[in-house]
This record gives structure tokens, C-alpha cells and sequence, in this order.
């Protein structure tokens, strides 16, 4: 299935994509409101898992922009996942959290600098970037609750709806690629 999948279309990778971490969301939701115990775990666990997919998509997409910021972007975001996995957070810092926000600010850059994706989808990236990187300072994210989980969560979310809906422009996206590769 992940032989099919990476020789699948730049849009359809997209789409997977956005299908996937509606998944992880949905899945994520559910599991922290009506699941408990050790259950709870584990849907934060597929949750999770579901997500390193969602990295690794967009790695190969993005690749076609900056090879080494792409790998940059999906390096710090499978850190942060490790770090969400095992539910670590140092002196109250949901470092998970921080991590990506540090993931969406690369990614609203490539989005910026890709040929195949609407450039507002670059400008949301960077607000949810600097949503969740409020997360740093605890107090801060009390201060500023609810409005910045809302803030970055949409923003976010509009760029997974889009890529869902809309894809990528493919015939864009395989003439950065080969120019990339030039």
C-alpha cells in the first residue's frame, strides 16, 4: 500500500493528506472526550500514528520546493509526535505542541514558496505556527485560551480542508519538482 501510495499523484497525496489528519483530528476529539484509561492511550496512540503519515505526505510534497526545509519540517514534526506519543511535558510545557508550531511555520513557508498551492494557505500555516507556539510559556497559554487553541486550529484545519477538497495544482507541482531536480 505505501509503494502505491508514493507513486500516487502529487494531488492525490494532498488529499490523503487532508483525509488523514481529519482522521487524526476526529480520532484525537474522540478519544479524549468518551474514551478513559488505558483506551485513552491508545486512540492517542492511532491518533498519533495517523499523523506521522500526515508528515510524511507532506514531506513528499514539499520536497518538490526545499528538499533540506521539508526534511527540516517533517524531522521536527515527527519529534514533536514522539514527544505527544509518550505524553511528555517538562515543567508543564506541552513541548508536543511547540514542536509543531516550529512544523507549521516551515510548512506555511514552503506553501509560500510552492508554485502549486494558494499563497493565503502560507499565511494560515503561520498563524497556527504562532498559535501553538504559545504553548512555550504556560502562562502565556492561560492568558491567551481559548482564543489561541481556536486561532490555530482553524487556521490549520482550513489548510487540510483545502488540501481534502482542492488538492494540489499537480502540473505546478511537476514543474517545481523538475526544476528541482535540475
Amino acid at each position: 500500500m505505501m509503494e502505491r501510495i508514493a507513486e500516487a499523484s502529487p494531488r492525490l497525496k494532498a488529499r490523503i493528506a487532508g483525509a488523514f489528519y481529519l482522521l487524526s483530528v476526529v480520532t484525537a476529539a474522540f478519544t479524549e472526550i468518551f474514551v478513559h484509561g488505558s483506551l485513552n492511550i491508545a486512540g492517542g496512540l492511532v491518533a498519533v500514528s495517523i499523523m506521522v503519515a500526515v508528515t510524511l505526505l507532506l514531506y513528499e510534497l514539499f520536497k518538490a520546493v526545499n528538499r533540506g526545509l521539508s526534511l527540516l519540517a517533517a524531522l521536527l514534526g515527527l519529534v514533536g509526535l514522539t514527544f505527544e506519543a509518550f505524553r511528555w511535558q517538562p515543567q508543564g510545557v506541552n513541548i508536543a505542541i511547540v514542536f509543531a508550531g516550529f512544523y507549521c511555520l516551515l510548512i506555511g513557508y514552503l506553501i509560500f514558496k510552492s508554485a502549486f498551492l494558494a499563497r493565503i494557505l502560507s499565511a494560515l500555516m503561520a498563524i497556527a505556527g504562532l498559535g501553538w507556539l504559545t504553548f512555550v510559556s504556560p502562562p502565556l497559554v492561560k492568558y491567551l485560551s481559548p482564543y489561541n487553541l481556536a486561532i490555530a486550529f482553524f487556521a490549520e484545519a482550513s489548510v487540510f480542508a483545502w488540501l481534502l477538497v482542492k488538492g494540489v495544482n499537480a502540473q505546478r507541482w511537476k514543474e517545481q519538482a523538475s526544476a528541482a531536480v535540475e
